[in-house]
């Protein structure tokens, strides 16, 4: 998730956890965010190119095994800063939700979360929230706004806050099912084959879900919102080479993609120019992590930056969620 929602979550957490102890409400929150932050500061880490930057994102920093190992020496340092020595169980519990809520939020974008580090390296990922929703973090600010506003009330708001956030949690949960469900149903009705089906939660909301699936003469991709006339979804099919895919396998970035995105990538070629692009992250046209690879020099990837125009993004998103049978406006665009 965004830094802000990490920021409050970890936050959150820490009040409620050390509750009432006596101690500087303005340290336990600044503690439980800076706690709640750490983890993404693997994003400092220069791994050599652009594309290995982005696959080994979400590492070790978010592996549960390590959080449980490092948790001990976290709580004490938040401990002393708010001078609650004598409550430094409370910190260790706190400390380990904190580490452990954010990756578990992360596991719930479409990104990949390597959880399970260092016996799986597997990148897990959901995809039922987009990395920014508003309605998941909006809960959690309000309840921490509780916390300081108000004396003994300030801890129940703050815990329901939480709870109204893990409750949208499990709406999304529920909803991208229902989608997944529906998405499969009209596949078959439109005698539709495909090797493999993603769905994902687009851009700040849980009413608009993208579902793409892999053919065997490339990918298609469609919309479908909770708030559509009709259950049928339409899909745009774009062709790719899919040989290109056995021709350049063993070069390692194409290794690197193919093992992250879960198969859920393409692979283009000008000239003695690959282009990689991750399928889940981004629509048609404006894909978020695109890579150029030169086929002399392997190991020279970079990451290509959309040049198509983003302001184009929510004048389409809020009708297309109302209902509107309205194609991406990327979906033309150049790449």
């Amino acid at each position: 998730m965004d830094s802000l929602t990490q920021l409050v979550l970890g936050a959150s957490v820490a009040c409620a956890v050390i509750n009432k102890a006596p101690g500087s409400k303005v340290k336990i929150a600044i503690s439980g965010a800076v706690l709640g932050t750490l983890p993404d500061l693997d994003i400092l880490i220069d791994y050599g190119d652009a594309l290995s930057n982005m696959v080994l994102h979400r590492g070790e920093s978010h592996s549960f095994f390590y959080q449980l190992l490092i948790s001990p020496l976290l709580a004490w340092i938040a401990a002393y800063f708010c001078k609650q020595q004598r409550y430094y169980a409370r910190w260790v519990l706190a400390t380990i939700l904190i580490l452990v809520s954010h990756s578990f939020v992360d596991l719930m974008t479409i990104y990949g979360t390597r959880l399970g580090l260092p016996f799986s390296n597997t990148p897990f990922a959901i995809g039922n929230l987009y990395v920014i929703d508003p309605l998941f973090t909006l809960p959690l600010l309000l309840g921490m706004a509780g916390y300081f506003d108000f004396k003994k009330a300030g801890f129940t708001l703050n815990k329901l806050g939480i709870v109204l956030s893990s409750v949208y949690l499990t709406w999304s949960l529920l909803a991208q099912q229902h989608v997944i469900n529906l998405t499969k149903q009209s596949l078959i009705q439109q005698n539709q084959g495909y090797d493999a089906l993603l769905v994902s939660a687009t851009p700040f909301n849980t009413l608009l879900w993208r579902a793409v699936i892999l053919t065997k003469d490339g990918y298609a991709e469609g919309f479908y919102s909770l708030l559509d006339s009709t259950q049928d979804i339409k899909f745009e099919h774009i062709k790719s080479d899919h040989s290109l895919k056995t021709q350049y396998g063993h070069l390692a970035p194409l290794e690197q993609i193919s093992w992250f995105s879960r198969g859920f990538y393409s692979v283009d070629k000008i000239d003695d120019t690959l282009i990689l692009t991750d399928l889940r992250m981004g629509v048609e046209g404006r894909y978020n992590f695109k890579f150029e690879l030169d086929i002399n020099q392997p190991h020279n990837v970079v990451r290509v930056v959309s040049r198509t125009n983003k302001e184009k993004l929510l004048p389409w998103l809020l009708p297309r969620i109302k209902g509107e049978d309205i194609p991406s406006p990327y979906l033309n665009a150049s790449q």
